[in-house]
């Protein structure tokens, strides 16, 4: 059976695409047919002569099913600012079904794991009606949270925890990303999170000193997915 999942944050800049990359790597270390999507990102810098997206480059250079960049991030801002104020100063209109149609013509690829990555947080907005979060609910695939372990990390993981059970999906499991210090109180603001979150920890991922040890990491979360 095919696994796919929707890759949401905390907030900005929290690790989806690290998660993301180190996820579909994963994938086919275990032999699997891995696919990541960035429908939408804000942000580009010119790439020999063609405007792209880090986060978009590093995602399918990660996957092994072979990908135009166009299907990967079909919807591409200039602006490293919010994506709907990015589309209103490009005199742009980016919609929920538009990024649907576009993620689940992507999908028909053959694959066997895939991975499609949100901009932001849950709630970003992307015009004046939908967010980022309306896109995951017309795809309806289980959600992996990406919490920014620092302080004001309960307030955050916890509001978007809530809203994607108000949104009806369900929530696979949740990663711990912690940065080069932690935070004071590491361990007991994780275990406030597991004491607080119903859904399991699918991990924990610890500053990584060298590639290798990065590979064990994300091993162990692919396997903790379901």
């Amino acid at each position: 059976m095919k696994k796919r999942f929707f890759v949401t944050g905390t907030d900005t800049d929290a690790g989806k695409t690290y998660v993301t990359v180190g996820l579909l790597k994963a994938a086919q270390r275990a032999g699997l047919k891995s696919m990541g999507l960035k429908p939408i990102a804000a942000g580009a810098d010119l790439v020999n002569g063609a405007l792209r997206n880090d986060d978009a480059l590093q995602i399918q250079a990660a996957s092994n099913v072979a990908l135009v960049y166009e299907q990967v991030n079909p919807i591409l801002l200039e602006a490293a600012i919010a994506p709907h104020i990015a589309a209103l100063q490009e005199g742009r209109l980016v919609t929920a079904s538009r990024l649907d149609g576009f993620i689940k013509g992507a999908l028909l690829t053959p694959h066997d794991f895939a991975l499609v990555e949100g901009a932001g947080g849950w709630r970003v907005p992307l015009n004046d009606r939908e967010m980022v979060s309306d896109v995951a609910k017309s795809l309806g695939l289980p959600v992996i949270v990406v919490v920014n372990m620092k302080l004001g990390c309960l307030n955050h993981a916890m509001l978007t925890v809530e809203a994607i059970a108000r949104d009806g999906l369900s929530l696979a499991g949740w990663i711990a990303n912690t940065c080069a210090e932690r935070m004071p109180c590491y361990e007991e603001n994780l275990a406030s999170l597991q004491a607080m979150i119903s859904s399991p920890l699918l991990g924990e991922l610890p500053w990584c000193s060298s590639e290798r040890d990065s590979y064990e990491v994300f091993d162990a979360l692919f396997l903790a997915l379901k």
